[in-house]
């Protein structure tokens, strides 16, 4: 099977890696830059499940070379459009798109360009990041990324790429509940990265500090109905459960926009926030305590610009 990584970051360069690293014909599609420092340095990845360190196969998107099975989306949504002309070239009648972006809007336009046929749901529980030096640093003991059908059934090819990803260092799910676990998803990274950036802090502050606790609640509570409201088929007491976590969470523990706004890079605000946003006003659902981050984040980028 050959497989496609779209980007050699912390996302897909940890899941791409971890699927090398167990003997698959793994190919990075990258920026002519990233490829050059990939080319000269290796990709390393630093975790506690095991450091690896390999020579990629890389392409960009002027390469020719032949389509593949399946592609491992990890874009930024801020980069989606541009990622979806440089897969273009390699994709073929067979060819199975996993995303793996935050969110739920990604979908629709994958498929429209695409087809429905070629997209499955994805989603991944992962804290990475890329050091100063390009490596990917794994900083936490959850490597979780789950794949499956967006009607929820079984399928053959979906058995194909269990088996293909099974026996590596990472954990690769097949679910036949990906539009749950996506949404579950959604409303778990919105809360973290709305609390984390707005409040410029790791979780662990957050929780301690006075009324800390009840402003996260308060925020999963107020998302939760945004997207309840709209069908979503969130988990029953997805909040609750949330709610544990959150006080399980490690001290340091910090959200990927955290850490992108810490380096002055892009958000995914609009992507994640805004489009709720846009939902609550679809539904007529008041919605303060998330206008209030977005607000935030159009102030960051107002000042990064």
């Amino acid at each position: 099977m050959r497989i496609l990584v779209l980007g050699a970051g912390g996302i897909g360069g940890y899941f791409g890696g971890r699927l090398a690293e167990s003997g698959q014909d793994v190919t990075f599609l990258v920026r002519p830059k990233r490829k050059a420092t990939l080319e000269k340095r290796g990709l390393s990845i630093q975790s506690e499940k095991g450091d690896y360190h390999f020579t990629p196969q890389l392409i960009t998107k002027k390469e020719q070379v032949d389509p593949f099975d399946v592609v491992i989306f990890s874009s930024k949504s801020y980069h989606l459009k541009h990622a979806i002309e440089d897969l273009k070239p390699f994709v073929h009648d067979q060819t199975v798109i996993i995303p793996v972006l935050n969110g739920i809007e990604h979908i629709e336009e994958l498929q429209a360009e695409f087809g429905n046929e070629k997209v499955m749901g994805g989603y991944c529980v992962i804290e990475t990041t890329l050091n100063a030096n390009g490596e990917v640093v794994h900083s936490s003991d959850f490597d979780k990324l789950f794949f499956g059908e967006l009607n929820n059934k079984d399928s053959e090819r979906a058995r194909q790429i269990e088996q293909a990803f099974s026996n590596t260092k990472a954990e690769f799910i097949h679910s036949t509940q990906i539009n749950k676990g996506m949404w579950n998803k959604y409303l778990m990274i919105t809360v973290l990265s709305s609390v984390t950036t707005l409040m410029h802090a790791p979780v662990g502050p957050i929780r301690d500090s006075n009324g800390g606790t009840d402003f996260v609640r308060s925020l999963y509570d107020e998302v939760a109905s945004i997207m309840q409201q709209h069908g979503a088929p969130l988990s029953d007491n997805i909040v609750e459960k949330y709610m544990s976590a959150f006080d399980k969470l490690s001290y340091h523990f910090k959200t990927s926009m955290q850490r992108d706004m810490e380096k002055g890079h892009k958000i995914e605000t609009d992507h994640l926030q805004g489009y709720l946003l846009e939902l609550a006003q679809q539904y007529n659902i008041e919605a303060p305590l998330l206008s209030c981050v977005y607000q935030s984040h159009q102030v960051y980028k107002e000042m990064r610009e």
